[in-house]
C-alpha cells in the first residue's frame, strides 16, 4: 500500500485509539473549493453543508454495515481543515459547531499556499487500518483525486469505500467499479436550497454561465514557482 504507508505524520501518533468503525474523513478545503466553483463564489448559509444531516447519514451507514457484518460498528467522523494566519476567530464558531454535532476536527495552520491536509487524512486512515478496526471508509472531497490510488488499494482488500463529492469534479469515482460515489447533494437535508448546478449535457435553451474554477491572477502565482 504505497501511498497509505507513505502517509506518516505526527497526527497519527496523537489520535486516540478507535473502536470497530466506519471512518469518515472530510477534506474541508477541497470541498469548499469545489462548492465555490459550482456557486461561482463563496457559499451563503443556504449553500453550506449541514453537518447534522451528514452525521445522520453516517449513523445510518454504520448501522447498515453492522447488520451486514454482524459486528457493532461505530461511525467516526473527522473534518480536516486549514486555519489561515489571523483566521482563528473567523473559523472558531464553525469548528465548535462541528464538535457539538459529534465531529472531531483536525486543524492545521495554512503556512504556505500548498499546505494541505491530504497527508493528515491519509495518516489517519493508515492508523485505523493498522489498528485493524477499519470496516469502511468515506472520503469527502470535491474530486477525491489525491486519494484515488490508496482508496483503490484498500478497496482491493475488500473494504467498502465511498467517495462523497460533486459529480462534475469526480468523474474517476463516478466511473469506478471498486468505489461507490455519492454526490454530496444527494444526502438528505444537506443543503437548504438546491445547488445552482449547470450540466453541459443539459443546458437551458438560453445558455448558461460557467464560472472559472480559479481567478486569472493564479497564473501569476504559478509563474513564480
Amino acid at each position: 500500500m504505497s501511498d497509505i504507508h507513505a502517509a506518516t505524520h505526527h497526527y497519527s501518533q496523537h489520535a486516540g485509539p478507535g473502536p470497530q468503525n466506519l471512518l469518515l474523513v472530510w477534506d474541508a478545503p477541497n470541498l469548499d473549493m469545489g462548492l465555490g466553483a459550482i456557486l461561482g463564489g463563496r457559499p451563503t448559509a443556504a449553500y453550506r453543508p449541514r453537518f447534522d444531516a451528514i452525521g445522520r447519514w453516517l449513523l445510518a451507514e454504520a448501522d447498515m454495515l453492522s447488520q451486514q457484518t454482524g459486528t457493532h460498528i461505530e461511525p467516526e467522523a473527522t473534518v480536516f481543515t486549514n486555519v489561515a494566519p489571523g483566521g482563528a476567530d473567523v473559523i472558531r464558531p464553525w469548528v465548535e459547531a462541528l464538535r457539538n454535532v459529534g465531529f472531531a476536527v483536525f486543524a492545521k495552520p495554512k503556512l504556505e499556499d500548498d499546505t494541505d491536509v491530504d497527508p493528515d487524512m491519509l495518516a489517519h486512515i493508515h492508523r485505523r487500518h493498522e489498528e485493524g478496526v477499519l470496516h469502511g471508509i468515506v472520503v469527502a472531497s470535491a474530486d477525491g483525486q489525491n486519494f484515488r490510488e490508496p482508496l483503490e488499494e484498500l478497496a482491493d482488500e475488500g473494504l467498502p469505500i465511498t467517495v462523497i463529492g460533486f459529480h462534475e469534479h469526480a468523474a474517476w469515482a463516478v466511473a469506478s467499479e471498486a468505489i461507490e460515489f455519492l454526490d454530496l447533494e444527494d444526502i438528505p437535508g444537506v443543503f437548504r436550497e438546491p445547488l445552482p448546478r449547470i450540466s453541459l449535457d443539459a443546458l437551458p435553451d438560453e445558455g448558461a454561465w460557467l464560472q472559472p474554477f480559479r481567478p486569472l491572477s493564479a497564473l501569476l502565482h504559478n509563474r513564480h514557482h
